[in-house]
């Protein structure tokens, strides 16, 4: 078979320096004799190889949440014979996963033969919504099973289904996908409501109205925080008949659908969180233009998601996001400047870009209406 042939080199003056060296196999050659540059190419070759073994280690760790592993550990070390037991896998393969899993700092064995969770693992099981995201990607992984065919757009996405909830109607007519969603999205919450309101002040404000907030997650989260706020919350009737009994005295529901509702008057601040970034643009602008008319002036609004890096891609944010929206064919990863651009189109004022200390959690920007 002959190889597919290679393109034609560029011109020498299209390259940058430093990428016309590491195309040079005469340069390679050479750094692996220099002590400095020794260390650079094999900083590097590492972190080639960790974007080639990337996919294998995430299945490692499916292997582990849907073996049960890790939660077998959190209740004391244990032989492999034991997890052998306990998970039904083979202790020769199982031993294999067992040392991915070490490699990978989930858990750590001992000279006795023992396996104990190390605190990445334990930090896995314990910070909200880890363990559902990684249950679910089975639907992303089959979307990328072909991924040439994927970014062709010739893949009929298994997730754009998994998540009807975002294309309005179907959420309506099915209380238990509806349901499903929003148990996921409430897990997940927790931590954007966390570094949220880290990088928003809400105490000179008197009500919010989360528009879009699933089950209450980041309103109870935020009335914890600032107990004197009155809180609203609008999303389609099915989704709030799964708001829980004890937020239902704190805050006030308002059923309907940004698509083909307006919302409801009276807050001084509204929150769109995780929002904009399951829509399109047009979908996005005609959301904002609802937000602007219902606030007051001076009212402030508060876009909270994950945030594309922009001019200077984000691993978390542009690799993963960008491609999860992607799939979901309904909306897209944008930057903090982007969505600034928007609320500026939309007449909004005073725009701040707050980056997130965790990116792949969140980031936010506010505006207010003039």
């Amino acid at each position: 078979m002959n190889a597919e042939p290679r393109p034609p080199p560029a011109r020498p003056e299209a390259l940058g320096f430093l990428t016309r060296l590491a195309l040079s196999p005469r340069f390679h050659r050479l750094a692996a004799r220099i002590p400095g540059l020794r260390w650079k190419a094999r900083a590097e070759g590492a972190a080639l190889f960790q974007v080639i073994s990337g996919f294998v280690q995430s299945q490692a760790l499916v292997a582990l949440v849907e073996g049960r592993v890790l939660h077998v550990l959190a209740s004391g070390a244990k032989t492999t014979e034991d997890l052998s037991r306990h998970c039904a896998i083979p202790p020769a393969p199982l031993e294999v996963l067992l040392r991915a899993g070490a490699a990978l700092r989930l858990l750590s064995g001992d000279r006795r033969g023992r396996w104990h969770l190390a605190p990445r693992g334990a930090a896995f099981l314990t910070v909200p919504g880890l363990e559902p995201m990684v249950r679910h990607h089975h639907v992303l992984y089959r979307d990328l099973s072909d991924p040439l065919a994927f970014f062709r757009g010739q893949t009929e996405t298994e997730l754009a289904g998994f998540w009807p909830y975002v294309f309005g109607a179907l959420a309506q007519e099915d209380a238990g996908l509806a349901a499903r969603y929003s148990r996921l999205m409430a897990e997940s919450q927790v931590l954007v409501a966390e570094d949220t309101l880290r990088l928003v002040d809400l105490s000179k404000r008197s009500h919010l109205l989360d528009v879009g907030g699933g089950t209450g997650a980041f309103l109870a989260e935020v009335g914890r925080v600032h107990p004197g706020l009155k809180l609203s919350l609008f999303d389609m009737p099915a989704v709030l008949a799964g708001v829980p009994a004890a937020l239902r005295d704190r805050i006030s529901l308002h059923p309907g659908s940004f698509r083909s509702d307006p919302l409801p008057v009276g807050a001084d601040a509204i929150s769109l969180i995780r929002v904009l970034y399951d829509h399109d643009d047009a979908t996005v602008a005609a959301l904002l233009a609802k937000v602007h008319a219902a606030l007051p002036p001076g009212g402030m609004i508060l876009v909270s998601e994950p945030m594309s890096g922009g001019d200077r891609p984000d691993p978390a944010t542009d690799v993963y996001f960008a491609i999860y929206t992607l799939a979901m064919r309904t909306g897209r990863t944008r930057s903090a400047a982007e969505i600034a651009g928007r609320l500026r189109a939309t007449g909004f004022t005073d725009l701040r870009q707050c980056p997130g200390d965790r990116p792949y959690v969140t980031s936010v920007v506010t505006a207010n209406r003039p």
